[in-house]
């Protein structure tokens, strides 16, 4: 069977449509096999609490939904504001999807992780996500990293050479040397994965379904560690939404070859797998686990 399905796997290669325009391949860290999976895996139904974000812990100039995966930032001038999630993470793989139109960001438009006290309202206009020690945030729009109150450099980061290195940023209170890359930030599309490893203290993104490595290392263990966003525009609406977790048990057999399958195959020729020389129960599998 495993020479058939090669076969009919290589057979096909041809055919796989040429690669996206997107800017972001060529930037794309090599994942490990329990994230490779979880990303591949089916998401948890909209509904889970862990898409919610916080009636309480939020800037009053932030309206939140009925649905409460919605909030908008009212008109407000002169003013930062801030929301996190309602449930947080104390351990565990997982990854939160995060909407947010370019139109609607404007300046100082983070997202990241904060712990329970992190500030999210202040006058002026600031990073509040990455403004002090208890968050760590991406900025959208020139894509640096904040932690501390500091610019801590961009992600991603083109000296990256392996995942390991991917947060060795040092505070800089200068531009880069680099300044053809400082002066053209990449362009960040609506759609964000946060991928927060809570086991390893580790904090990335995921964009055009490239994981762009790690961007954030060191993170507070054993504490609560919940997705935030800060804005200061208005009628800046940002969605929130679960999409799926993993413990710290390596994968299964079945998954990683279900994994293995479907990354051949592409996004492109995920409808095929029923013609895959495959037995009944393994094709049940693929179509039902993705």
């Amino acid at each position: 069977m495993g020479l058939s399905l090669s076969a009919w796997l290589y057979s096909r290669a041809a055919d796989s449509p040429p690669s996206s325009s997107s800017a972001f391949p060529p930037l794309a860290v090599p994942t490990c096999s329990r994230l490779a999976v979880t990303l591949n895996s089916s998401p948890v139904p909209p509904g889970d609490s862990r898409s919610h974000w916080s009636s309480v812990h939020r800037s009053p100039h932030f309206l939140l939904s009925v649905c409460k995966q919605k909030v908008t930032r009212s008109p407000v001038e002169l003013s930062s504001d801030g929301v996190r999630a309602e449930m947080g993470v104390k351990s565990g793989l997982h990854v939160w999807e995060v909407l947010w139109t370019p139109d609607h960001r404007g300046s100082h438009a983070v997202m990241g992780i904060s712990r329970q006290d992190c500030p999210l309202q202040a006058s002026g206009y600031n990073v509040l996500v990455g403004g002090d020690a208890q968050s760590w945030g991406w900025e959208l729009k020139t894509n640096q990293l904040w932690h501390g109150g500091q610019s801590l450099g961009l992600y991603p980061g083109k000296r990256r050479k392996c995942d390991s290195e991917a947060a060795d940023f040092k505070p800089q209170s200068s531009s880069p040397p680099d300044t053809k890359v400082a002066e053209t930030p990449l362009h960040i599309p609506e759609r964000v994965l946060l991928v927060l490893d809570a086991d390893a203290g580790t904090l990335g993104f995921v964009v055009d379904g490239i994981f762009l490595g790690v961007a954030f290392k060191d993170l507070p263990r054993g504490v609560d560690l919940f997705p935030a966003v800060s804005s200061v525009r208005g009628g800046a609406t940002i969605r929130l939404r679960y999409l799926n977790g993993a413990t710290c048990d390596p994968p299964a057999l079945m998954a990683l070859c279900g994994l293995s399958i479907r990354q051949f195959l592409g996004q492109q020729r995920q409808s095929q797998t029923d013609k895959l020389p495959l037995p009944p129960f393994l094709q049940h599998y693929l179509l039902s686990s993705h």
